[in-house]
């Protein structure tokens, strides 16, 4: 996701953030100084820092469950709306993404329990009021907040946790993309009710509601296209059809075959047609730009870029599309000779096609 960053890596996972949640550890802790003070700032930004690592934990949950059924988790991000975790494959079984699903919220209910048992052995047990936040101390802060954590989650809203238990029950029912798709409407649903409550006067409402639309968005997008390409390889999706540059080329021999036709994206190669980058078309109009018509492509295209075998699954192949940050992935043999290349429009008219095409008997 745009606007996030890598901050450690644990068991093999990225632990992201997102700008916006620097804006909301700020924003309370603005809050609180203007009525506190500075001690009352540094407080409340730890203690939602410490709320955040009970959500990393909670994360954790669905990513050791996950790992059960050999599914790695390559990212987790920290968002305003709490953690999302990608998965690299959706569960095979309805059943595995319903065990998956409810092992964070399980993570949740431990913190919280504990944490209640704390206040309970330490004498504290007055505190454990739910309705009363700030009326005790940080332990009980942070007890109320797992709480509501849990309760929140186990909302029927996707992409909380509760909308993929949603989710899992209605695709063993109508299957997985009509149930993600029903499960995601409900989920916009309910973050356009949020986002209305949000403007009475609840700014980070507002911001937690389109977090929760657009997840929900992407989390349908992302499964019809998996479902679309199931069973198909990088040979049945490729562009075979293509015009390649040499790497001696000039930018206006790059603008003529621009023109020239639809392709937007040109693999650059050498003499023996072997690859040796990649001229997209903002490469192509920035090098206009900055160095003029007669410059060779080889000094703006993309080099190293990312590559695969016509014989690659499409899940890899649409998962190394993404990882390059490029807008086509060049397909090679065996000798890395260019023999297709792979284009978000690609991806797209397969899901168009598949989506309209009758169900096999």
């Amino acid at each position: 996701m745009r606007w996030s960053y890598r901050i450690v890596t644990i068991l093999g996972t990225e632990i992201r953030i997102h700008v916006t949640f620097l804006f909301l550890v700020a924003w309370y802790a603005i809050v609180a100084g203007q009525a506190g003070g500075r001690d009352a700032a540094v407080a409340t930004a730890v203690f939602v820092l410490l709320v955040f690592l009970c959500i990393l934990l909670h994360e954790f949950g669905h990513i050791l469950a996950a790992r059960r059924y050999g599914i790695r988790t390559p990212e987790v991000l920290l968002s305003p709306i709490g953690g999302l975790a990608r998965l690299e494959r959706l569960p095979e079984e309805p059943r595995q993404e319903l065990i998956v699903a409810l092992a964070g919220p399980l993570v949740t209910l431990v913190i919280a329990a504990a944490l209640g048992a704390w206040l309970q052995v330490t004498g504290r047990g007055h505190e454990l009021h739910l309705l009363r936040p700030g009326s005790g101390g940080l332990v009980s802060d942070l007890f109320r907040v797992n709480v509501f954590l849990l309760a929140f989650n186990l909302i029927p809203a996707f992409p909380m946790d509760g909308g993929r238990v949603l989710r899992a029950l209605l695709a063993k029912k109508i299957g997985l993309v009509r149930g993600t798709r029903i499960a995601a409407r409900v989920g916009q649903f309910f973050a356009f009710i949020l986002g209305m409550i949000g403007l009475t006067g609840a700014p980070m409402l507002i911001i937690i509601a389109g977090f929760i639309y657009i997840a929900a968005e992407g989390e349908a997008q992302a499964v019809e296209t998996r479902v679309a390409g199931q069973g198909i390889t990088a040979s049945a999706v490729m562009i075979t059809d293509l015009r390649l540059l040499p790497v001696y080329a000039t930018l206006e021999d790059a603008v003529r075959l621009l023109l020239a036709g639809e392709q937007r994206e040109f693999p650059v190669v050498d003499n023996d047609q072997r690859l040796e980058g990649l001229l997209t078309r903002d490469h192509l109009i920035r090098g206009l730009s900055e160095h003029g018509p007669a410059t060779i492509v080889s000094q703006v295209m993309a080099s190293p870029v990312q590559s695969i075998g016509p014989g690659a699954s499409f899940d890899h192949a649409l998962h190394q599309l993404r990882t390059s940050g490029l807008p086509a992935l060049p397909v090679v043999d065996e000798a890395r000779r260019v023999v297709g290349l792979i284009t978000t429009d690609n991806i797209a008219d397969l899901i168009l096609v598949r989506r309209h095409m009758p169900a096999p008997s």
